[in-house]
């Protein structure tokens, strides 16, 4: 029995229910008497399935724009965005740890009704704008790679939930290998493509260090955010909390304690590649489109065309479209895992994985369609870029309730976070407040 889950019990509103992800639950052993590195191993894994959303389609329109239009100036953005993941992915593996809960069913748990509900419709919304992106980026994927059309490559990628259900039947260990397997495939692509820009290094590095223009132009504050609601995703915090108790890591203090190291590591480990290929994104466009005058590539499939005459070599677009294909596909799984928590946790409401995805899936292929066929390729890249936005502006819904949860030490018990940790939490949580307050006074005034 967990002696230490039901002692933290009486913080919360209701007891604990079924435990997250039951069907995975505690599934991958720890072994206690193998070497640290050996269970350091057996941890790493989630932070791997967290990092696919800080590279997904969404991400590479609003990369993509902000390198084209304003050169290396927002890869202090993307810098920032990551150390924000960083900390508040630590925190959901402190949540799951220390309470045995994902965030949704701490959510439930923690609130009334009247507010858990529309936090879980929240939820929902940023799923389906994460979906849209996904089913855009595989469709353009399938189109820049095999030709297909894009209205019949939006309807293929609804198939996608047969390849999420193998994998689980196999075993979780299985969905992590076929992750960490794509996001290998992808940065391989960008270091070629990288190599072949060749980037003014210079203002690679000057363009880690912020300026205000970020804050003072609406327009580059916008693309900021886009890669905020991009890099630091409301579903991830979900997934995140989920999937940490795949693990079997035992109930005793110091075997959580132990955990939560273990988890911290793997997912930080995981986002600094997540960096990489998302600064790597941003940088090719930089070099390949704003050096050269084009400033006003956004689209996909634009971007594509125009990587063979600006490198000089009929691989690079290829390689580009190997790497969204492989990106479209990487989130289709994350995004059908966040789902399950969210819907379970939020609602106790169990449905079959298969049926979930395609109720998920339909909701984001009705609008993906649509723009596809009546706008094509112009159409889709501004709906990437305005989906990454909603997420955005969805966040605080998700890490406001994360921050005070691990915060409080009557839900945590001796696994509450530290005063310094909760303190640049709640810093984060109120900038990201505050650009998503600043981005609706520009919006409403024109």
């Amino acid at each position: 029995m967990d002696v230490l889950g039901s002692k933290q019990d009486s913080g919360w509103r209701n007891k604990r229910g079924e435990a997250s992800l039951s069907d995975v639950h505690r599934s991958i052993d720890i072994s206690q008497s193998g070497s640290r590195w050996r269970r350091l191993a057996a941890f790493a894994g989630p932070g791997y399935l967290v990092a696919v959303g800080y590279m997904d389609p969404g991400n590479w329109a609003t990369s993509l724009a902000g390198g084209s239009k304003f050169g290396y100036a927002l890869l202090a953005v993307a810098l920032l965005s990551n150390l924000m993941a960083i900390v508040l992915q630590s925190l959901c593996a402190r949540l799951a740890i220390a309470s045995g809960r994902d965030l949704a069913q701490a959510c439930r748990d923690a609130f009334p009704k009247w507010v858990s509900i529309p936090l879980w419709a929240l939820a929902e919304i940023a799923i389906i704008a994460t979906d849209i992106a996904e089913v855009i980026g595989t469709a353009i994927g399938l189109n820049l790679i095999f030709g297909i059309p894009l209205e019949l490559g939006v309807l293929i990628t609804a198939l996608d939930v047969f390849i999420i259900l193998y994998l689980q039947k196999m075993g979780f260990r299985w969905v992590e290998a076929f992750i960490i397997t794509l996001l290998g495939v992808i940065a391989v692509c960008f270091a070629i493509q990288i190599f072949l820009a060749d980037p003014q290094w210079g203002g690679v590095i000057r363009g880690f260090f912020p300026t205000t223009e970020i804050v003072t132009n609406p327009e580059m504050l916008y693309l900021a955010l886009g890669i905020l609601g991009a890099t630091v995703m409301p579903h991830n915090l979900y997934l995140h909390s989920g999937i940490v108790q795949t693990r079997n890591y035992g109930h005793t203090l110091p075997e959580k304690k132990e955990a939560l190291t273990y988890a911290t590591i793997d997912s930080t480990v995981a986002l600094c590649f997540a960096l990489l290929i998302n600064a790597s994104i941003l940088i090719l466009a930089a070099a390949a489109f704003n050096s050269t005058g084009r400033t006003e590539v956004a689209e996909l499939g634009e971007a594509h065309s125009l990587l063979a005459p600006l490198l000089g070599l009929a691989i690079a677009p290829t390689l580009f479209g190997i790497a969204l294909l492989c990106c479209g596909l990487n989130s289709t799984v994350t995004a059908t895992l966040a789902g399950q928590i969210v819907m379970e946790g939020f609602l106790k409401m169990k449905l079959q994985p298969w049926i979930r995805r395609l109720i998920t899936r339909a909701i984001a292929i009705i609008p993906a369609a649509f723009v596809t066929i009546w706008y094509g390729d112009a159409g889709t890249a501004e709906l990437l870029i305005l989906t990454q936005v909603v997420l955005s502006l969805q966040l605080s819904f998700a890490v406001f309730p994360l921050v005070m949860f691990t915060a409080s030490k009557a839900k945590m018990g001796q696994l509450v976070a530290p005063i310094w940790l909760s303190g640049i939490a709640w810093l984060i949580a109120v900038v990201i407040a505050g650009l998503n307050v600043k981005l609706l006074v520009d919006f409403v005034s024109g």
